[in-house]
C-alpha cells in the first residue's frame, strides 16, 4: 500500500475518533433501556417529584423524587401491576416506557420513550 494512502487512512481514522469522542452526552435519551435495567436521567436543573414510571401502559414504579442531575437505574422486574404482578422481561417485550413527573413549579412532566417500530409493522409503516 502506498505511504499516502496509508497516511489518508490513518488521518480519517484519527478524525472518526476525535468525532466520536467530542459527542455531546446532552444528546443521550434521559429514559434507557439495557436489557432489564431502566435509566432514567434527570439532566434538568429542577427536581423531578411523584415520579410514576409505566412500561407498556400497564405495570409502574413509583419513586417520590429523582434530584436534578441525578440518575435512576431501576430493574424491569421492579414494575408492577395493578393486582401484582411483577413485569417478566424473559417472556414480555418492551412496547412502551413513559414518565410523569411534577416540577417544583407544580406544572406536569411526562417523557415519552420514542421506539421505532419493528416486524412488519416496521416495513409496511403498521396497519393499512
Amino acid at each position: 500500500m502506498p505511504a499516502h494512502l496509508m497516511r489518508a487512512c490513518a488521518a480519517a481514522a484519527a478524525l472518526a475518533l476525535m468525532i466520536g469522542g467530542c459527542r455531546d452526552k446532552a444528546a443521550a435519551q434521559p429514559l434507557k433501556l439495557e436489557g432489564n435495567m431502566l435509566t432514567v436521567d434527570n439532566r434538568s436543573p429542577d427536581d423531578w417529584t411523584k415520579v410514576d414510571i409505566w412500561l407498556n401502559r400497564n405495570h409502574r414504579v413509583m419513586v417520590p423524587k429523582i434530584a436534578a442531575g441525578s440518575r435512576l437505574q431501576v430493574p424491569l422486574d421492579s414494575f408492577v401491576a395493578g393486582f401484582g404482578q411483577r413485569f417478566d422481561f424473559h417472556r414480555t417485550q418492551v412496547t412502551d416506557v413513559r414518565l410523569t413527573a411534577t416540577l417544583p413549579d407544580g406544572k406536569p412532566l411526562e417523557l415519552i420513550m420514542p421506539f421505532t417500530a419493528g416486524g412488519l409493522a416496521g416495513v409496511f409503516g403498521g396497519k393499512r
